[in-house]
């Protein structure tokens, strides 16, 4: 049973440092996700290996750790080598890989063996992520076992409203993707350098190896009231639930049905 907010909001604030003000805009979508996931997913918690890429504060991963699943948490040393996080994660049962280059992340994902992960979260990740991420993938393969999934939610590239609706930026000739301003003022990772349609997703595994298969692939309504900067009135609300492809959000569940192709794209000038 997924654990409320303020359970975790409970179950984090002795350890101190934690961005709480993320855990509340993020709690409906990881609630959500991990709804969705279990909806059809046949094992049971304590046989389950969770890897969960992007972890952030553990906010995501205590869900599934509170409820028995084994969890690995990964991510940049800014949040996972401070000492509260380490010790809510030794608290918790939660193992810690720090991967300072997730472009290169085979000498740090090596503390995982072949075949020994079931899922794989990968969640608000895609969109950020300005390398080329086939050797993270490849480590990803090698560490899941045939008839593992990824979890993938990503916003929506046509949502009614996201980036794709700039009539005005485009009149302009101010091109699309992250502004200027963005570029320069945010931190690095903060920007969607690249929002996708669902096919696109579904297309990306496909190019990756004839092993992944998808299993789901959903747009889903906005997690929650506020959960996007720009608010939707009456109609665009009548709009998305009627139009599944004009909501906010997209779901998908790749499965890994077995390791015979393996990720063989080999990036080149």
């Amino acid at each position: 049973m997924t654990a409320t907010l303020q359970t975790l909001e409970d179950r984090l604030r002795p350890y101190g440092a934690s961005d709480f003000d993320y855990l509340r805009h993020h709690y409906a979508r990881y609630r959500m996700t991990k709804r969705e996931f279990e909806s059809d997913w046949p094992r049971v918690a304590s046989d389950s290996h969770v890897l969960d890429i992007g972890a952030h504060w553990l906010h995501q991963c205590a869900l599934y750790a509170l409820d028995g699943y084994r969890v690995t948490a990964l991510d940049l040393p800014a949040t996972l080598e401070c000492a509260s996080t380490a010790a809510f994660a030794r608290d918790h049962g939660i193992e810690l890989i720090v991967c300072r280059d997730l472009e290169r992340p085979a000498s740090a994902l090596a503390a995982l063996a072949d075949d020994s992960v079931d899922v794989v979260l990968f969640t608000e990740i895609l969109e950020h992520i300005t390398f080329n991420p086939v050797a993270l993938w490849r480590e990803i393969h090698r560490v899941l076992k045939p008839g593992g999934r990824i979890v993938v939610t990503t916003p929506n590239y046509y949502a009614l409203r996201g980036r794709s609706w700039a009539p005005q930026r485009l009149l302009q000739r101010f091109g699309a993707g992250p502004s200027t301003w963005e570029i320069l003022y945010k931190p690095t990772y903060a920007n969607h350098w690249k929002e996708y349609s669902l096919r696109e997703v579904i297309h990306y595994f496909c190019l990756l190896s004839g092993d992944f298969i998808t299993r789901k692939a959903l747009h889903q309504p906005e997690y929650a009231d506020g959960y996007l900067q720009r608010r939707a009135g009456r109609l665009l609300r009548w709009l998305e639930r009627r139009i599944p492809l004009l909501r906010p959000d997209l779901y998908v569940e790749i499965e890994l049905s077995h390791k015979q192709a393996g990720i063989n794209i080999e990036p080149a000038w």
